[in-house]
């Protein structure tokens, strides 16, 4: 019996060291996939034809892979919409989507992931409304940059907005940016993804861009306050330059935290912004080939037409001269 029960205590020690073992090596997930009113994920329409919990504008298709926000033409613009506020104080966001288009070194102009108070109102920052309140993460990929830069395009950056401030396109919203990073992603064969993370008033950004599970800091921002009841979107533009801007999926995760009404009173707000640079208008464009093209054409033309002018009055007054002779 005593051999008994020391054996039973070696294999109590084993199964508890493999327990331990295993909780090591597979630690229990930080956050809890289980709100699926925030989430678009694959079926995207119903029978019906629906969307269940988004409502979507402009140019807008939907796919059984995927959600086109604007076409591989110029002067396009969609958005989509989730239709029930977030009351989550603490929440995390993956957007898996897909930039491309037929451009090799001039493309644009970019997406955007919202978290805003008003919702379906088309404007002038990448398909959405300006003097937003809330937080825009700006995917800007437009490759005629404007103004001096010490960053390439694409290009990930933050902007929170109270309402007051307008995002400046001459200067590429870096006198309003939290932050931001250079980010590859650009008509790649693979997926891509984007992690937003809002977590007791810190932002932080990660990319997965190379398809290898493995997140990338882009930045983090402390002093970041929103208020809970607003909504997520997705918008995206496209205007002389243009791309195929595609979600894949938008993945809410509810992070630990109390569900909280009271912040919804607060005001957006940012305890920092990046050092704005100075504003340079664009320079003027200079004359494409086609154009200087015609004007030499129309000039050359003009030199033809002039020069038989010239030669039929020449004509005409050479006869003129010789009837005076007569």
């Amino acid at each position: 019996m005593e051999k008994l029960n020391k054996i039973s205590q070696y294999l109590a020690c084993v199964l508890i060291i493999h327990i331990v073992t295993c909780l090591a090596q597979n630690p229990v997930r930080e956050h809890i996939y289980n709100r699926r009113e925030h989430s678009l994920i694959k079926p995207f329409l119903t029978a019906g034809l629906s969307v269940p919990y988004w409502d979507y504008t402009g140019s807008v298709i939907f796919t059984q892979n995927y959600v086109r926000l604007t076409p591989d033409e110029q002067s396009m613009s969609g958005s989509i919409w989730n239709q029930i506020p977030c009351w989550n104080r603490n929440w995390e966001v993956v957007v898996d989507f897909k930039v491309a288009g037929k451009g090799k070194d001039l493309f644009g102009d970019g997406f955007v992931v919202w978290y805003a108070r008003d919702r379906m109102i088309t404007g002038p920052v990448f398909g959405s409304k300006d003097f937003f309140s809330g937080l825009a993460i700006i995917v800007d990929t437009y490759s005629n940059h404007n103004g001096p830069h010490n960053h390439q395009h694409p290009y990930i950056s933050a902007m929170v907005n109270n309402g007051t401030l307008t995002y400046d396109h001459d200067r590429d919203g870096t006198h309003t940016q939290l932050a931001g990073c250079e980010a590859r992603f650009r008509n790649v064969e693979h997926t891509t993804q984007l992690k937003i993370r809002y977590e007791n008033d810190v932002l932080s950004v990660h990319t997965d861009l190379e398809n290898k599970n493995e997140w990338k800091e882009c930045f983090t921002v402390d002093g970041v306050e929103l208020p809970t009841g607003y909504y997520f979107g997705a918008s995206a533009t496209t205007g002389d330059l243009s791309d195929n801007h595609l979600i894949n999926s938008i993945k809410f995760f509810e992070l630990e935290g109390a569900t909280t009404a009271e912040r919804s009173q607060i005001i957006p707000h940012a305890a920092k912004f990046e050092e704005p640079r100075e504003h340079v208008d664009d320079p003027k464009p200079g004359w494409s080939n086609l154009k200087i093209f015609i004007v030499i054409l129309f000039g050359m033309i003009g030199a033809v037409i002039l020069s038989i002018g010239g030669y039929m009055y020449y004509e005409k007054y050479q006869q003129n001269k010789k009837k005076r002779f007569y």
